[in-house]
């Protein structure tokens, strides 16, 4: 098997890392300054206990890899970039070959589904950053972190099996599930402070607005039957396997929000995260206006180029009106 890993960002760099120093067979889809930091002297990626350059291919489009029928696709990009990812690997005569959804929120599967017939859910329990072009830290030990993963919308099959198997013995532990999105609701929970971690700056203290994210989620979740794998701190496996560190003169400055915002990328997940939030509730009647007012906090935020921590908690509880 191959894997093709869409988008060698922080999450997907650290995945490369940890499949190609486990002897699998890698191909990275990146672009500019990354790709050619990585073309030129290879992935550097660094955690607690790990520090290596990684060397494997790397292409700037679909269209220059020439797919194989056993190869495994992931999908490592935002949310927001999820659509036209899948039209350039149709245009590359991509058809069944599996996709894997190595991404935050569950709108993924379902967009890809749309498309091919044959997508997989990931849950990625994996901080990393990316540090500059061709440098990315994993910021857990003694593993980068751990992936629940399984068929979408459920179960699962020798696909699974063959991308767990090229998983076991790397720095990514791998567990494969029947119910791979009730793992991905649940890590949902967990992502809903990524806006005020962007807006506050990392630590601080969100207070009530970050409880009554996860309440209306819950109720939510209820109203819709929707059964969330707890992946919260509680978790045995994440005492086991992904205990956060430090790496010796790097600072770690937050989640995919943060870094979003701090590399002016220009948009943000939150439409993703907090707005399926507010789109369930919407479907099933349930009101959810902490949901709503950070969505609309992170399309202002990511519109107006704001720096993380641009603001405190009291212009917090001001925008939420």
């Amino acid at each position: 098997m191959r894997v093709i890993i869409y988008g060698v960002g922080a999450v997907g760099g650290a995945v490369a890392a940890a499949l190609a120093e486990n002897g699998q067979e890698v191909i990275g889809i990146a672009r500019g300054a990354q790709l050619e930091a990585i073309r030129a002297q290879g992935l550097r990626v660094r955690s607690p206990v790990f520090d290596r350059v990684v060397r494997f291919e790397c292409v700037s489009d679909p269209a220059e890899i020439d797919f194989r029928a056993d190869d495994a696709i992931l999908l490592c990009m935002k949310t927001q970039d999820t659509a036209p990812a899948l039209e350039a690997l149709r245009e590359a005569g991509v058809w069944k070959q599996p996709i894997f959804c190595v991404q935050n929120g569950v709108a993924n599967e379902r967009i890809a589904l749309r498309v091919f017939p044959n997508v997989h859910g990931i849950t990625v329990m994996l901080p990393a950053g990316l540090l500059a072009p061709g440098d990315v830290a994993a910021w857990c030990e003694p593993q980068f972190g751990m992936f629940d993963i399984g068929r979408y919308p459920e179960g699962n099959d020798a696909d699974d099996a063959r991308l767990a198997a090229a998983f076991e013995g790397s720095m990514i532990t791998p567990f494969v599930l029947d119910d791979v999105m009730n793992s991905k609701y649940g890590k949902l929970l967990l992502n809903l402070g990524n806006i005020t971690q962007a807006a506050l700056g990392r630590g601080a203290d969100t207070g009530e607005i970050g409880a009554a994210l996860k309440d209306e989620a819950k109720a939510v979740y209820a109203a819709h039957g929707i059964a969330p794998v707890d992946l919260s701190e509680s978790d045995p496996r994440r005492k086991e396997l992904m205990r956060f560190g430090t790496i010796e003169g790097i600072e770690n400055i937050g989640g995919s929000t943060v870094q979003s915002l701090a590399r002016g990328a220009g948009s943000v997940e939150t439409d993703y995260l907090n707005g399926e939030i507010a789109l369930l509730g919407r479907i099933a009647g349930v009101s959810t206006p902490m949901n709503d007012a950070m969505t609309r906090l992170g399309a202002a935020l990511a519109r107006k180029g704001a720096a993380p921590g641009s603001m405190t908690l009291d212009d917090l509880r001001r925008f939420v009106g």
